[in-house]
């Protein structure tokens, strides 16, 4: 393995001089670092993190932690998450995916082990874990769920506006027996989606039937069954908000296994956008949320922290958006 030493011996300089080269020094003048990186270049010569870590006292290792993988997580939601900050951060750093469920404690969480901190936080349980990071002073950024700290970067997207937009729109196509199927309890994106369900009820004077909410657990199987609750009412609804995506794709499933249609006689509006929500048949009307756009800035911001050192906070709001497919009829 090439080390500094070897292209030190060759450029007939310190392993110091060289050292500052490929770091980029402004103290190593412009021919002897062009001719070190020549030579680093010509001996394939690759840096040992490790080594620098202790030197600079950097882990070149970005965390990115959820509140749960294996719990309310959908594969979608986290494929989209890691590709927003994959997408950033680069080959310099290392990205480190977990959930904060997997941990008892967090004494492993510190300083030498992460450069910053990004945390897709899904639940008011993250607390503990987002004071922790803030005492061991790694750069942190939360996204998914408004955090009321001003020292904080937050980035999150307006889920309560989407959600009244989508039972509005139902509305506007006649619906009046609209049904709920909620996120998993405790989490505060499930908590805004139905307030914002609730809001476009009360705003159209539509009364509230209690056995229309039902809870589920954000993943298609959850889906399939509530919706079956619902259709098993003596009134079932003529159509379906679903709190996320999958669990959409669940209830269209229902529909049609208990031999009725979508839309022609259930109505269903998803949250999410998820990149199957186009190929469902028929194609899943939904909420975007642009949970890959609110990654890709939370890497920005983290990799900002991270040099500038700047912990002045923020909170920076996405829009959602309708989009219009085929799974909403109008009736009369």
């Amino acid at each position: 393995m090439v080390t500094i030493k070897d292209i030190a011996k060759l450029a007939n300089v310190s392993h110091t001089t060289v050292s500052r080269a490929l770091n980029n020094s402004p103290l190593i003048k412009e021919p002897t670092k062009r001719k070190i990186l020549e030579i680093a270049a010509q001996l394939n010569y690759t840096p040992n993190f490790n080594a620098k870590s202790l030197v600079m006292q950097k882990s070149h290792t970005i965390g990115l932690f959820f509140t749960s993988i294996s719990d309310g997580t959908s594969a979608s939601f986290l494929a989209e998450t890691i590709k927003g900050v994959n997408h950033v951060i680069g080959q310099e750093y290392n990205l480190y995916v977990r959930g904060i469920d997997d941990y008892k404690e967090y004494s492993s969480i510190n300083n030498q082990r992460f450069d910053g901190i990004i945390l897709m936080s899904q639940s008011v349980s993250d607390n503990p874990f987002i004071y922790h990071v803030k005492q061991m002073k790694i750069p942190l950024v939360v996204l998914n769920r408004e955090i009321e700290d001003d020292k904080i970067i937050n980035i999150i997207s307006d889920d309560k506006v989407g959600s009244r937009q989508a039972v509005e729109y139902l509305l506007q196509q006649g619906h009046t027996n609209i049904a709920l199927i909620e996120g998993r309890e405790g989490f505060k994106s499930a908590q805004q989606r139905k307030e914002g369900y609730l809001t476009a009820l009360i705003e159209e004077n539509v009364s509230i039937n209690k056995a229309y909410s039902v809870e589920g657990n954000y993943d298609m199987e959850s889906g399939y069954n509530k919706m079956e609750q619902l259709l098993s009412l003596e009134k079932p609804p003529t159509a379906v908000f679903c709190s996320n995506d999958d669990m959409a794709i669940g209830a269209i499933n229902a529909i049609f296994a208990s031999g009725l249609n979508v839309p022609n006689d259930i109505s269903v509006v998803g949250f999410d956008d998820i990149g199957f929500a186009q190929y469902t048949n028929p194609r899943l009307t939904t909420v975007k949320r642009p949970v890959e756009q609110i990654s890709f800035m939370g890497a920005e911001k983290i990799l900002s922290l991270i040099q500038t050192k700047n912990v002045s906070g923020e909170t920076i709001l996405v829009n959602t958006e309708l989009i219009f497919r085929d799974s909403v009829r109008k009736i009369k």
